[in-house]
């Protein structure tokens, strides 16, 4: 079993970044012609445990509340995910998108259970592309980003500066209507991801490049 979980793919580039991108665009007008269309994608906890639509743990993720929604979780897949599939390989990159979108969204909903959210709708690639800008800050720790185009900060710093406003926000309340604990989760499940599949642990990178 260990070993099926560590296996490899034989490296190849297909440019599936891309492709999600168009796919969210696509689902994105799709939803806005037909809000009924929304309700049905969306991470709904009742609809799943009344109706078992398990599928919305994957749909969820292609969904949005807005163009400013989708235009910057999409311009962040755009800026780490390209350079992150380049890097993993396409058939890698794509396990773990869908695979940290995945159980970001099942973390959520028994979240959202727990405490009697019943009626939340998901929505939105936050997680996947949190955890995407993860992997990215791990295989490219120096990487310098520039927020809003002008502040300078290095990748691993920027993770950390989001982990700290998430839990901030999480706990404070703040900035209602974001799935604040959904981005933490994709961080939490990246974590996992690089160090149980493909050996990398995390906390080295970071610690050693602070």
């Amino acid at each position: 079993m260990k070993n099926l979980i560590k296996k490899p793919f034989a490296y190849s580039y297909s440019n599936f970044a891309l492709f999600i991108i168009v796919i969210n665009f696509i689902v994105f007008f799709m939803t806005s012609i037909s809000p009924g269309l929304l309700s049905s994608l969306a991470m709904n906890p009742s609809n799943v445990i009344n109706f078992q639509t398990y599928w919305q743990f994957v749909t969820y993720m292609f969904t949005h509340a807005g163009f400013q929604h989708i235009f910057f979780n999409m311009l962040g897949l755009f800026f780490f995910g390209f350079p992150l599939e380049r890097q993993v390989g396409s058939k890698e990159f794509l396990l773990f998108y869908f695979f940290c979108g995945i159980m970001a969204g099942i973390f959520s909903f028994l979240f959202y259970v727990s405490t009697g959210q019943m009626r939340v709708f998901l929505v939105g690639a936050s997680g996947a592309v949190y955890a995407v800008l993860f992997a990215y800050a791990v295989f490219h720790p120096n990487s310098t980003i520039y927020i809003m185009g002008i502040f300078p900060i290095k990748a691993t710093w920027l993770v950390i500066l989001y982990t700290g406003i998430e839990i901030f926000s999480q706990l404070s309340g703040g900035r209602a209507g974001i799935a604040h604990l959904t981005h933490l989760a994709g961080f939490a499940f990246a974590y996992l991801y690089l160090w149980i599949r493909l050996g990398i642990n995390p906390a080295d990178v970071f610690l050693r490049r602070r």
